[in-house]
C-alpha cells in the first residue's frame, strides 16, 4: 500500500508480475492495483455462479473451478492466464473449496507483462 492507494495487494497476486530471477514487479503499482481489483471483483461475481453450477449441475467443485477457468481464458479474455488461475484459486478460498488441483498444475505462464 501507498498514500495514493489504499487497496491491500496479496503477496500471492503481486508475485503475478514478478519475472523468475527478479525482485521488481513488472507493471508499476497503480496498475498492478487495477489489475488486482478486476482480478477480485470477477472472483466475487463468480462465487454464485460457481455454486449454482456445482448443485445444479451435479458436477465437483473440481470440474466447476476448471470450467470458470476455462471462460476467463475464452476469447476475448479480459485477463492472462495466471490471472485466470489467481481468480479460480481465490473463488476456491471464498467458497472454502479445496483447491489442491489449481496448485499441483501450472498456469500457462508464469508471470504477466
Amino acid at each position: 500500500m501507498n498514500e495514493d492507494n489504499q487497496i491491500y495487494l496479496p503477496e500471492s497476486f503481486t508475485a503475478l508480475f514478478v519475472p523468475p530471477g527478479k525482485i521488481k514487479p513488472s507493471i508499476g503499482l497503480r496498475e498492478m492495483a487495477q489489475r488486482y481489483e478486476l482480478c477480485e471483483d470477477l472472483a466475487n461475481l463468480l462465487t454464485e455462479k460457481a455454486a449454482n453450477m456445482q448443485f445444479t449441475l451435479g458436477i465437483t467443485e473440481e470440474l466447476v473451478l476448471q470450467q470458470c477457468e476455462l471462460g476467463l481464458l475464452a476469447d476475448p479474455s479480459v485477463v492472462a492466464p495466471v490471472e485466470a488461475r489467481w481468480v479460480v484459486c481465490r473463488l476456491a478460498e471464498l467458497l472454502n473449496w479445496p483447491m489442491d488441483q489449481l496448485l499441483q498444475s501450472p498456469p500457462a505462464a508464469n508471470t504477466v507483462g
